[in-house]
């Protein structure tokens, strides 16, 4: 097997003037570069990291759609038997409320369940568990009244079955990360030590981008991921647009809007690009003009993390707007 360089393909489609742009043309631009450049080609070496971290990637974003669907049909079967749940449990697939859910699928369980006895139980489950929780969960059982349905029983094996799967699935999803991080460690990057990348996201990066070196520079990959215009042309006439589809021009724009989101503290989660996504706004641009601006420097950055495969470094100006490199 022989590894050819896009560029070598890309001069061979340019040599001669054609009008056909399609994917045999292109096939047979390679085959040429194969034939008359056998000998002086690479052979090509399979990255099995690559391909490796793509199927636990693909696995991990197929654990995340089950746990929302779990997660809805749990809401669904709860809500009925509990309507005031959420004001004792905020996050349905919290560790003590899977076990209550597991455990007390109706309010037939709980009869003759006095506070103690309920706090001390679920005091096994989450040690900071109170016994004020405990008697907000019987006084929110009282009020709701009866809520048995027909067929109570099976709809008691529905939540209990949900709740199961969704314990088993963030069971399995940390062992995936887990696999996913001790395989992201083969690449050699850096990417997680900006601010505002984690595990998940700098391996769905380098799915996405595949090998940096296909790239010549940050505006192929801007270009790539559907960030920087390109010409769409017919005869010698056409306009310049870019397209926002794919998961990587997804990719960007999440982490764009993390950067720039300012939380409940007050305090941007990244200042220097909550400055410069700021003084875009100051000089005109709309919010959506000016998160592209945003995503075209994240382009930039971890184009070149990626090339050299250094750590995320911020520069401050003095008396300038911060800006990094």
């Amino acid at each position: 097997m022989k590894d050819i360089n896009p560029a070598l393909a890309y001069d061979q489609r340019k040599s001669a003037p054609t009008f056909q742009k399609n994917d045999e043309y292109d096939a047979w631009c390679v085959g040429t570069v194969l034939i008359n450049q056998l000998h002086s080609l690479p052979d090509a070496k399979p990255e099995d990291n690559h391909w490796t971290l793509s199927q636990l990637v693909n696995r991990r974003d197929l654990l995340v759609k089950d746990g929302i669907r779990f997660k809805n049909g749990l809401h669904e079967q709860v809500s009925i038997a509990y309507p005031s749940y959420h004001k004792f449990f905020s996050e349905i697939d919290g560790k003590t409320a899977l076990y209550f859910w597991k455990t007390y699928p109706s309010p037939l369980y709980l009869q003759d369940k006095t506070a103690g006895e309920l706090a001390e139980e679920l005091r096994e489950i989450s040690r900071s568990f109170k016994q004020v929780k405990a008697e907000l969960i019987l006084d929110c059982i009282q009020k709701d009244g009866n809520t048995i349905r027909d067929y109570q029983d099976s709809r008691d094996f529905l939540t209990r079955s949900l709740a199961r799967d969704l314990e088993h699935q963030m069971e399995e999803k940390g062992r995936l990360e887990k696999e996913i991080e001790k395989v992201l460690s083969s690449f050699d990057y850096k990417l997680t030590s900006m601010p505002g990348i984690g595990t998940a996201v700098a391996s769905k990066l380098i799915v996405e981008i595949g090998d940096i070196r296909r790239f010549p520079n940050a505006d192929k990959l801007a270009r790539f991921a559907g960030i920087a215009p390109v010409k769409f042309s017919s005869a010698g006439k056409g306009k310049e647009q870019s397209s926002r589809q794919g998961k990587l021009h997804g990719l960007f724009y999440f982490l764009a809007v993390t950067m720039v989101s300012v939380p409940k503290t007050g305090i941007p989660n990244h200042p220097v690009f909550h400055s410069y996504f700021m003084r875009k706004i100051g000089e005109g641009k709309t919010k959506s003009q000016a998160l592209v601006c945003i995503m075209r420097r994240l382009v930039n950055i971890i184009y070149g993390m990626m090339k050299n495969k250094t750590e995320y470094r911020e520069q401050i100006v003095p008396n300038q707007p911060q800006e990094e490199q």
